[in-house]
């Protein structure tokens, strides 16, 4: 039978392959978003210090790997991430996050993602401004929506909706989840004036919605269809 010190010690080791586990963990994380970010801003989808990325370390206790605020997305790195918990708070890495951290709190409790991307494109600033009194995007006909997760035919009819941009972002978070709730397979939405949010099961599903959803915004823009629909 061991003694007390001998589980003690088996519980510390533990701990610490728990521990080392979960930074490998962060670190491969943070290394495949700082590439999927620095592939974003040569397409232009995240110029200046736009746009902020985000994928999960693990689910029970809630952690993300996520972007530090002010950052070139030209140049990203994997050091420049931090990790934080399911209050936006930072438990590992130096600076701080957007305060937009609270939105990928929020759909990734709302709707199980595993990683959220956040963008900046022309094309969805100009149509998130719009078509914002029309509340939303309707997305149908093209075949690139079968890149969309679940999305079998090009007749499929994607809602993106357009929610108000706000300061206050613990409301904008509030809202955000009450629409998904209310749009439970919409794969994405749209800030005023702002840019795109999508998101996926992987990090690989979430970077491909950026690309379906940026053709397709692009392509409302540049045929004139987002001005006559």
């Amino acid at each position: 039978m061991k003694s007390k010190s001998d589980r003690k010690q088996v519980i510390a080791r533990r701990g610490a392959d728990a521990s080392q586990a979960n930074q490998r963990s962060f670190l491969k994380t943070a290394e495949s978003l700082a590439e999927i970010g620095r592939g974003f801003y040569a397409r232009g989808w995240v110029l200046g210090t736009s746009g902020n990325f985000s994928a999960m370390v693990s689910r029970e206790p809630l952690r993300l790997a996520i972007t530090s605020t002010g950052l070139d997305k030209g140049g990203l790195k994997a050091a420049q991430f931090l990790e934080i918990d399911d209050q936006a708070k930072v438990i590992r890495g130096d600076g701080r996050p957007s305060a937009e951290a609270l939105l990928h709190v929020a759909i990734v409790r709302v709707v199980e993602a595993r990683a959220v991307l956040h963008t900046h494109s022309v094309w969805s600033t100009v149509l998130s401004g719009t078509r914002a009194g029309h509340g939303g995007i309707a997305l149908q006909g093209y075949e690139m929506l079968k890149g969309l997760a679940g999305v079998q035919t090009h007749k499929h009819c994607e809602w993106l909706p357009i929610l108000e941009n706000s300061q206050d972002v613990v409301e904008l978070a509030d809202r955000v989840s009450i629409t998904l709730r209310e749009k439970p397979d919409t794969h994405g939405f749209l800030l005023q004036e702002h840019g795109l949010y999508t998101w996926g099961e992987s990090l690989a599903e979430a970077k491909r919605h950026v690309e379906i959803l940026e053709f397709l915004m692009e392509v409302l823009v540049r045929s004139g269809a987002a001005q006559t629909a």
